[in-house]
């Protein structure tokens, strides 16, 4: 059973997460811009720091689904999640959010960012492809890679080609 959560608590959670992915993004492009060790460091302590906020979070209300918080924060909690430094966590999540999929309450695409992460993490297969090895810029290994679009279609993702077209322009 969910706890239940009054609308005012409701939008600051959904502004806390929204401020710390936005902090997490400006983190690291300050970083790309000027890469040493204290902007590194910036970065561990910026994903550390909103790991833990989310953990809270989901110890006192849940996974902060859609419905709950809003799309543009339950992405945010995405985005802080997968930057996690804790995979033990993220594999929590990571069936909080296919739970929360299965009964609608968060979009479909997240339970695939997470399960794909998390699947690397681990050494597996991904299922949707969704991962890119940086230094080959191809996706990591993939589980039954001839029905692969498909399951991307199911969950609303676009073609396997189309996703690498669009990282190849930046986009």
């Amino acid at each position: 059973m969910r706890p239940l959560v009054v609308p005012a608590l409701a939008a600051a959670l959904a502004h806390e997460l929204v401020r710390r992915a936005d902090e997490d993004q400006r983190v690291t492009r300050a970083a790309h811009r000027s890469p040493t060790l204290v902007a590194r460091r910036r970065i561990t302590e910026c994903r550390r720091g909103n790991a833990e906020a989310l953990k809270t979070i989901v110890k006192r209300h849940a996974w902060p689904t859609a419905d709950l918080v809003g799309a543009p924060a339950s992405t945010a909690a995405l985005m802080i999640l997968l930057h996690a430094p804790d995979l033990d966590f993220q594999l929590a999540c990571r069936d909080l959010i296919a739970q929360a999929t299965a009964d609608g309450r968060c979009p479909a695409p997240h339970h695939a960012y997470i399960a794909d992460h998390c699947a690397v993490e681990l050494g597996q297969p991904q299922f949707y492809g969704t991962r890119v090895d940086p230094a080959t810029f191809r996706p990591y290994p993939v589980r039954q890679p001839r029905t692969l679009d498909e399951r991307r279609e199911d969950v609303g993702l676009c073609p396997l080609d189309e996703q690498m077209r669009a990282l190849r322009l930046g986009v």
